[in-house]
């Protein structure tokens, strides 16, 4: 009997993890590698988000602004620097987040974007980042946020953003 018992909670156990074996591939999928996003249209400002694919973020924003999908471009800056962007129509706004991370850029957004009445905003994001970034905006700015990210998803960044996304909706869940 007592070998019964030992072996009756293996079995669940194993059924737990083969499932989350096939569950897990394709949340990360679905949630980092091809998450949600949206056709850019005309809007109040477009939000580049820093970390470390700022480049190829950056590059988006300033076509987006170059193409006249908005009169405003935000660009968070990893440290206070001058913002040396300068394009025709556009009003450039470089800032430095407080905290440094998704949070704090949507903390700034949000508050910039009460100031100034805008309704809509693309918000330009690692494509890993996207799903995060989207709860985080959710929280912060009360218009329409749409997302349109650029550059690749390494397995890294999946693994990062489980860990981002589990920290948002658990430990920090205000905006």
């Amino acid at each position: 009997m007592n070998r019964r018992k030992r072996s009756s909670w293996k079995r669940p156990l194993i059924a737990c993890i083969a499932v989350s074996a096939g569950i897990i591939p394709v949340l990360s999928v679905v949630l980092f590698v091809w998450p949600r996003t949206d056709t850019p249209r005309k809007v109040d400002a477009i939000v580049v988000l820093g970390g470390g694919g700022g480049g190829i973020r950056l590059a988006k924003g300033l076509k987006l602004a170059l193409d006249g999908y908005a009169p405003t471009l935000l660009i968070s800056t990893p440290e206070h620097s001058t913002c040396r962007y300068s394009l025709p129509r556009v009003s450039v706004i470089c800032f430095h987040p407080s905290p440094g991370t998704t949070q704090g850029e949507a903390r700034y957004v949000g508050k910039l974007a009460s100031e100034r009445h805008w309704s809509q905003i693309i918000v330009v994001s690692g494509r890993a980042q996207t799903t995060r970034a989207r709860l985080r905006f959710d929280r912060c700015y009360h218009g329409t946020a749409l997302f349109d990210p650029a550059g690749p998803v390494s397995i890294q960044d999946v693994v990062y953003e489980w860990g981002a996304l589990a920290k948002a909706l658990t430990i920090q869940r205000d905006c």
